[in-house]
Order: C-alpha cells, then structure tokens, then sequence
C-alpha cells in the first residue's frame, strides 16, 4: 500500500442522559442484573495469553461489600519476568507498524466501546467502583473513548512536525518509541485512566505493563478484551494485576525500564521516582516519569460571586463520586456577606441528596472505595468533632455495615490552616472558611501557601477585576484553573489535564504534549550530492 493517510477528524463522545424511558438506561439496567449474577475469574495477560496462579484476592462492590463480583489472580515474579521479555519481543514488530495500521486499533477499540462494549464496562465501573450511571457514562465511556480517538489524531499531528531542509539536503524526523517497556500504574477512581495510561504510549509503538488498581480490576480487565478483539497484537500491553510493591521493586529493577505513566498518590509517585535514580546506571535509557498525583483543589469566591451558582458549584464539585476525584473541591474561601445564603443553599442541597446502591439511579452517590479509605476518611471527621474553632455543619455519618457509606459532609473551620484546609482526604468531605470581605486579595495569598497541591482550582466572581487579580495571583496553584465552574470534570481535548509543584509532573493528559513524554526522536539529514574534496572555497589562493 502507498499513500499518505489521515486519521478521521475526532470529536468528543456524545454525553448520553439515560433517562426514564431511554434506551441506554434499559440497556445499562439489563447488564447491571447480568453481571451481578456473575463472579468474574480475571487472569493475568502476557503475551496474549492467559495466566492463573491461583493466588487470587476478592474484588467486592464498595456499596455492598459482601458482594464478590470478581477473583483476580496475582502476578508473580517469574510471570513478570515473562511479561518484561514478551513486552521487549513484541515491540520488534509493533514499532515497525506503519502508524496507520496501529492507529487502526484504537480507532476500532473506541467504536467497539461507544457501541457493543459501552454498557458492559460502564456496569462494571458502577458494580465495581461504586460510581452513579452518569458518573460512569462520562468515565469509562466518554472520556475513555475520547482518549482512544484524540490521542490516535495527536500522534498523527505530531508524526507531521518536520524539520525544514535546505537546498540539496532531506532532513526528517523519525518519531521512535522509547527503547524498552513502559510501566503503567493506573487508579481505582477513573476507569478511563486505566484505559490511557497504556494505550498512549502503545499507539506510539511502545510496549506496556499495566498494572491496574486491584479495586478497579474488573472494569480494566473487561478494556483488555476490548483490546484484544480490536485487533491489539500478544505482548504490546500485557496485563499484571499483583502486589504493588513486588511488581514494582521487579519491574523498576529491569534495565529495560523506559518509562512510567503513573496516577495515584503523591508519595507513592515519590517512592518510583527514588527507585528509579537509585537504579539510573543500570538502564538502557533514562526512563520518563509522568505522574499525575494528588490535590487540594480549592473554590474561592469574591464578594461579587454569583452565590446561587457558587453552590452547585460547591456541591457537585466536592461529592460527585464520593469526592474521590483528584480534582474534588476539598476546601472553599467564602467571604462573609456570601456566607449566609451560600450556607443555606448547601445545607438545603445536601439534605436532599440521596446515597447508596448505585443501581438505583435516583442516588447522587454511592460508596467510598473500600475499607482503607472509609477508615482514613472518617478518621478525619472524628477528629473534627468537638474541635475548638471547628464545625460539622451538614453530614459526618459513617456506615460501613452493607457499604463503606460517608455522608457528604460540609465543615466550617477558624483556622485556615487547619488540616483539613491541607491536607487531601480524597472523600466526600467540604471544608469552608469564611473570611471578611475586605481581606478578599490576601485571602488569594493564603489560597496560594495552604497546600503543597497544584492541580485544580476555581474563582468566582462576576467582578471582572477582581477575576483578573484573582487569576495572576493563583497562577501556580492549579493546572487546571476554572472561572466561575467547579474545578472538576475536565474533558479530553478540551481541558488537558495535570497539575504541578505536589501534583505532579504537567504532562496534561488529552493534548499532544502528554504525547511528547513517549517518543525518543530521530533526525535524518540526507544528502543527494555530498561533496568529493575536503576543501572550501575559503582555501583557494587569490
């Protein structure tokens, strides 16, 4: 085959509504009843081949954790060592794809999941990582498939970057894959981050192990076969679900590390990269580090804010999937005349929230994660209580009896640099400080140093000065910066994604230049009539 092709012009995955009556809500309902009569056995993938160790953990539904929806085997070391071999093999002949051809797979694994696959791993999001219909419709299928699509035209943008040549002269660049494996470490809370933390670098003709959030298994386990029926070549993502720390220390050992795309936890992200300089000589190459890490996401409002809109704000902001999103609002500086009415709104708001079982679609919440993390949350709550200069004003109720359920709840501190203003609890969990209306520009300044966190943020106010002062004085405290919105649900191609200083490293998932992390470029000077004597005009006499 000859010709220059160009990938379809992509757009972003429509939004569906699944309301009463539509075809999306039947279709979903029926495989919520199917796959809760199911216990999935889930294996380990090297090589496109399935591997049973027989040393499996139980996966269970958070908001009804006698439930045992999946058993997943765990990686061993000499699998891995297995895996690592596979990966090196495998990418012999995948990088020598032409970039069209393994577009192609990607391009078909986002149709197979807008169509056949959509309900079957937005069931397994809810069943599994306890998010409402729409959560899971704007996750596992919107944003995952928006991934697939705009990354397969990214890469097609950036294969185009060339340099120019002068007159007999071809100069080109050779965009490679890094030499070696990626490591892929993706999290419980998005499913559509388990499905791009592996494929971005793949389409670049990389190779993967991914090693998914074990509470997250089910939903990434059911993308993997998404994968392999588009057509994904054995060995380019090998799937090693296992413990954390021993695929790690073996994997970060192997001298054919290239990279790791990593979201999760600030110190976890820490810990890989002192592994990795601890291991730089051994290496073929210096690996790439892209981590996309925790957050103190703030909402600060003006005297001016539109309060009304301030609340939804604050409220969908902060316990939309149980404010288990890197990008929740977890705390707000609201000024005093604001207060009253934003007070009463919330409080009035949050009564009528319903929680539970997220096949029940009139729950604006399910349950957090799993025990670990109900624990740490209400930790933080019980230690509130009965604080001097501290109040629980709406939620605080823990229940962990059928589910690990925390209510949404709204707490007015004092002290601005109280934990709670600080620290990331990653839970369903708003802390407010008022402040006096005059104090709004240093009131900036404390936004600023509260937190080592630089990952969201949002302003509000219909002054347009003041958004000005607002915006240049929190130019560092958020990568991704909203204007009178809550500061979460960014969307690919549209709001590139990452934060910096304790966020991570701003390599902005959904753009080209997460994209850039991934390939190793080649130039290539060709020269059609080089030169036949050494010497330069210069050097002739006169």
């Amino acid at each position: 085959m000859s010709g220059v092709f160009s990938v379809p012009q992509p757009i972003n995955e429509p939004v569906l509504s699944y309301a009463p009556g539509s075809p999306e809500r039947a279709a979903l309902k029926a495989e919520l009843a199917r796959q809760s009569a199911l216990q999935v056995d889930i294996p380990v993938v090297v090589g496109g081949k399935e591997i049973r160790s027989g040393k499996t953990i139980d996966v269970v539904s958070p908001h009804n954790h006698q439930r045992i929806i999946a058993k997943v085997h765990q990686a061993d070391a000499a699998t891995l060592e297995s895996a690592v071999r596979s990966a090196v093999e495998a990418q012999k002949e995948w990088a020598s794809w032409p970039f069209e051809q393994r577009a192609a797979v990607f391009l078909k694994a986002a149709d197979l999941l807008a169509g056949p696959w959509r309900q079957v791993i937005n069931a397994a999001t809810m069943l599994g990582q306890s998010k409402t219909c729409f959560q899971a419709e704007i996750d596992s299928a919107c944003e995952a498939i928006d991934f697939l699509r705009f990354n397969v035209h990214f890469a097609e943008r950036l294969m185009r970057e060339q340099p120019i040549s002068s007159p007999g002269v071809w100069n080109r660049m050779e965009h490679r894959p890094l030499e070696g494996f990626v490591y892929a470490i993706t999290p419980f809370n998005f499913t559509a981050i388990g499905t791009n933390l592996p494929t971005t670098p793949a389409i670049l003709g990389n190779v993967v192990l991914w090693k998914p959030a074990a509470t997250a298994s089910l939903s990434n386990w059911y993308f993997m076969q998404l994968l392999m029926e588009a057509g994904l070549p054995p060995g380019v993502i090998n799937f090693v679900p296992g413990d954390s720390s021993m695929v790690s220390d073996r994997l970060l050992s192997d001298r054919h590390l290239a990279g790791i795309h990593f979201t999760g936890s600030t110190s976890v992200f820490q810990m890989l990269w002192r592994k990795v300089a601890e291991n730089l000589p051994n290496y073929v190459s210096y690996p790439r580090l892209v981590g996309e890490t925790g957050g103190k996401d703030f909402i600060w409002a003006h005297p001016s804010a539109d309060a009304d809109a301030l609340v939804v704000a604050m409220v969908r902001g902060a316990f939309e999937y149980q404010g288990q999103k890197c990008s929740a609002a977890s705390r707000a500086y609201i000024p005093a005349s604001l207060w009253p009415r934003v007070r009463e709104r919330a409080l009035a708001m949050m009564a009528d929230i319903k929680m539970g079982d997220v096949a029940d679609f009139r729950n604006f919440m399910g349950a957090v994660i799993d025990k670990k993390a109900f624990e740490r949350i209400k930790g933080y709550i019980d230690q509130a209580r009965g604080q001097k200069g501290v109040t629980i004003l709406a939620g605080g109720g823990c229940n962990a009896q059928t589910g690990y359920f925390i209510e949404p709840t709204l707490i007015q501190v004092e002290d601005p640099e109280y934990r709670l203003m600080c620290e990331e609890v990653f839970g369903p969990v708003l802390t407010v400080y008022v402040y006096p209306d005059k104090e709004w520009e240093e009131t900036l300044a404390l936004v600023d140093r509260t937190s080592p966190y630089a990952l969201t943020g949002a302003i509000w106010a219909q002054d347009r000065a003041a958004l000005l002062t607002a915006s240049r004085a929190l130019r560092n405290a958020a990568g991704n910066f909203y204007i009178n919105d809550k500061p979460t649900g960014a969307v690919v191609a549209q709001q590139p994604f990452g934060g910096a200083r304790a966020s991570g490293t701003n390599d902005k998932a959904g753009s080209i230049l997460n994209l850039l992390r991934w390939i190793s470029p080649r130039s290539i000077k060709e020269t059609f009539a080089p030169p036949k004597d050494y010497r330069y005009p210069f050097m002739n006499a006169e």
